[in-house]
């Protein structure tokens, strides 16, 4: 199963990025986004992009109940 899944902006050059979510960071592209994207946002990255900003609180929320239905393998 795929899933794209809600990582913070840690950095930004152009239009690449690396996001991070439980110690993992991955790098993504955020030109489908059509929307400015800063550090400290909320994406998700799904194959290699940035498909969508979030809002904080509905980051961390999804996170939460990602952590409660998933296991560990199944999260990176």
């Amino acid at each position: 199963m795929c899933l794209g899944v809600p990582m913070k902006v840690l950095s930004k050059e152009g239009d690449n990025i690396i996001a991070e979510v439980d110690g993992v960071q991955k790098e993504a592209n955020i030109t489908l986004l059509g929307e400015e994207v800063a550090v400290g946002d909320y994406v998700i990255v799904h194959a290699g992009f940035a498909i969508s900003r979030l809002d904080e609180v509905y980051a961390e929320e999804t996170l939460r109940l990602m952590r409660e239905i998933f296991s560990d393998e199944d999260m990176v």
